[in-house]
């Protein structure tokens, strides 16, 4: 694949309960997507494996721009990782950590980019459920998938593996559903 300067992606994640059956995807700028089930699952949990793989998943752009409607996604990457690794991964408060291996994870991410003479990632914060196109599309994805959770499916889907890619000049469908609205 050839180097692209700077990319943007939405990330999303979902989960049918809290803990229960979660989806989590990531939506580029180009109608490019991915999305996975996990049968068990936190909302949290889907999030972060949505940084993770859009990070994964970008490895020939020099500029990565990821928005999340996340908070806890763009923090636990940018300001808590590091620390709670040096802390032996324990919270400030001494509690252990949520979500090592998926921390652990991340962090192999960024160290990869850096080996290769990528700039970090960029995170931009977006309201989620609030007209932004390409996180409707990354809820549309990350919801479908928790769908396919319910079901006990453990899978990923990409459109860099032949599936269509979604018309980001329009809305996301609601609800998961497959047909876009019109506006």
């Amino acid at each position: 694949m050839s180097k692209i300067d700077r990319y943007t992606v939405a990330t999303d994640g979902a989960c049918k309960g809290n803990p229960g059956p979660a989806g989590w995807a990531w939506v580029g700028e180009d109608g490019h997507w991915s999305a996975g089930s996990i049968p068990s699952g936190t909302n949290n949990i889907g999030e972060l494996l949505a940084v993770l793989y859009a990070i994964r998943d970008h490895q020939h752009v020099q500029h990565l721009v990821i928005e999340a409607d996340s908070m806890y996604a763009i923090d636990t990457y940018t300001k808590w990782m590091d620390g709670h690794e040096r802390r032996g991964w324990k919270t400030s408060s001494k509690q252990p950590t949520k979500n090592v291996d998926i921390l652990k994870a991340l962090m192999q991410a960024r160290a990869e980019r850096k080996a290769a003479g990528l700039d970090d990632v960029e995170f931009q914060h977006v309201r989620g459920h609030a007209g932004h196109r390409l996180n409707g599309w990354a809820d549309n994805r990350a919801v479908r998938a928790s769908h396919h959770a319910a079901e006990g499916k453990e899978l990923v889907w990409t459109s860099h593996r032949g599936l269509d890619l979604v018309d980001v000049s329009r809305d996301a469908p609601a609800g998961g559903e497959d047909k876009p609205r019109r506006r």
